[in-house]
Order: C-alpha cells, then sequence, then structure tokens
C-alpha cells in the first residue's frame, strides 16, 4: 500500500496471515480518515477508526465468502418469514463526535427499516445504527470492534469465524452481553447457521441456499 508510506504516519503493526492482511496506523486525523474514505479506492478493503488508529483490512476470499453466506441466509430466512429489512452490506457507520467508525461486513435494519426506508445516505447523528452487524473474524482485528460498535450504539453484533458463531446484545449499561440465539431472530439457532456454514464446499451455492430456504419453510 504505498500510498500509506508516504504519509508521516506511525506504523503500528502487520499481520499478513496468508491471503488476508491487517495493517494499523496511528496518529491519523479524522480529517484524514474521512479523505482516505472519500478519495481512496478501497474496494474489497475495511476501514476500522479509533480515536486516531486506523485499521486497513484486506480480506481473503474465504473471508468474503463467509460474510456472502451469511447474508444471504439472513436474507432467505427474512423472506421466507416476510420480515421486512433493508440491507445496509459495507456502508461506513461513522461518528466524528466519538472518533469512531468501521465498515462492518454486513449489516441490516430490521427494527428500524422504516426509519431508513427511502434514503440513499445515513447519517448516524440523525438516524438509527443498523439492528444487525456481522464481522468475519479469521484474523482478528488489532482494534476493539466490539468498543466501537457499542459507541456507535448497534444493537446486535454477530461475529464469526466459521466454526464459531457468538452473538452479542448492546446492554443498558453500554456493554454487549453474549447471548444464546439471536433476540432479533429466536428462531434462528446460531448452531443452524454454524451446520450450514459447514456444507459450504460439499455442494453449489444454489443448491446450498434451496436447502437453508427448505429448512426455513418447515419452521413456519
Amino acid at each position: 500500500m504505498p500510498i500509506l508510506a508516504t504519509k508521516g504516519w506511525t506504523l503500528m503493526s502487520i499481520s499478513t496471515p496468508q491471503t488476508e492482511s491487517r495493517v494499523v496506523l496511528s496518529d491519523v486525523s479524522w480529517a484524514t480518515f474521512q479523505a482516505l474514505l472519500t478519495d481512496t479506492d478501497h474496494r474489497g478493503s475495511r476501514f476500522t477508526y479509533d480515536r486516531g488508529n486506523l485499521e486497513i483490512m484486506s480480506p481473503s476470499l474465504e473471508h468474503e465468502r463467509l460474510s456472502s453466506l451469511i447474508g444471504r441466509m439472513i436474507e432467505a430466512y427474512t423472506e421466507e418469514l416476510g420480515i421486512p429489512i433493508r440491507s445496509a452490506r459495507s456502508t461506513t457507520l461513522k461518528s466524528e463526535l466519538k472518533q469512531r467508525g468501521l465498515e462492518p461486513d454486513e449489516s441490516y435494519y430490521i427494527a428500524n427499516e422504516a426509519q431508513i426506508r427511502g434514503l440513499d445516505e445515513i447519517d448516524l447523528s440523525i438516524n438509527p445504527p443498523p439492528d444487525l452487524a456481522i464481522e468475519v473474524d479469521i484474523t482478528s482485528s488489532s482494534l476493539d470492534q466490539l468498543g466501537i460498535y457499542a459507541a456507535l450504539g448497534v444493537p446486535e453484533v454477530w461475529i464469526c469465524d466459521g466454526t464459531h458463531l457468538k452473538i452479542y446484545r448492546l446492554q443498558t449499561d453500554g456493554e454487549y452481553a453474549i447471548q444464546d440465539r439471536s433476540p432479533t431472530f429466536p428462531s434462528l439457532p446460531p448452531v443452524t447457521i454454524l451446520d450450514f456454514l459447514a456444507r459450504r464446499n460439499s455442494t453449489d451455492e444454489t443448491s446450498w441456499i434451496r436447502s437453508f430456504r427448505q429448512w426455513v419453510k418447515n419452521i413456519r
């Protein structure tokens, strides 16, 4: 990433396991973070900003695939059960007041879908954050992503590495607590999500999602 080497920022750490990498820079101003979001073509990368520290993550193919498959399950589940949603995908969630920002792997409005229906831009100073954010955690972030999500007020966060799924719900004290299952989708247990993810390499994705849809139809 040669653009980073010329800016005079402090490089804190680099992680390059296989094809997924994370670079963390310190002493990055909010204005610079905003400029990078606006001016830099960071397609495929994820930016996380926490009070002067900026992490740039380049996801692996498996990372992208897992986030896509989880997203497809959520969308199939809500379609079959008639639950209104609005997808926000990897839209940057940020607050200048809190000096924090990040880009989820997937995110959705569910309870607050009607409030942002028709909007092309989300401003967290006036609009609610997504009701659900999903993070694929093949290589863990060097920054406190849950702390950032809590500061931004995201009610529910899923963290998945492909074999484990942790569901967090924001509490009244501003901290997350692990839940046995999703408060948003209580009839979709984590074990079912993980079971279908475990089958991802045994068939094509069209057959895979059709099988999941059949499972949803059977619980109606």
